[in-house]
């Protein structure tokens, strides 16, 4: 009985360290800002915290309309999914969107963005 009581224990500890340990790149909470929002949702988004592979973001980033450097920056690659309530300058939590996207009417006026851009969604304040 004793044996059938330390198996379970065992498997239940190991469950739940599997469970909140794991990181998958798409399941990470990772934390941001919004940089630049520009026309047409063509939107600048920098990382603040958190493990993201470094090949995913442009470490540095010149906004050409405006001369300003950026570091640690992707543009955004969903704009239907972004909450519209987001302005320049809000830091946001979020995981990368690896679901089904959002169709929806996007007009095509050109801004600058960083080449590498990210499915994200913006996840509630905590």
């Amino acid at each position: 009985m004793k044996l059938l009581s330390l198996l379970t224990t065992v498997l239940l500890v190991s469950i739940l360290s599997s469970c909140s340990g794991s990181k998958k790149s798409g399941s990470q909470t990772l934390k941001a800002r919004l940089e630049v929002q520009g026309i047409c949702s063509n939107y600048t988004i920098k990382l603040l915290e958190g493990n993201l592979d470094k090949s995913l973001i442009e470490a540095n980033w010149t906004d050409e309309t405006t001369g300003t450097a950026y570091t640690n920056v992707f543009g955004l690659a969903n704009p239907c999914n972004f909450p519209a309530s987001l302005k320049k300058g809000d830091e946001f939590y979020f995981v990368i969107d690896t679901g089904k996207q959002q169709d929806c009417a996007v007009c095509m006026a050109y801004y600058p963005t960083p080449q590498k851009k990210l499915s994200i969604k913006v996840l509630p304040n905590p």
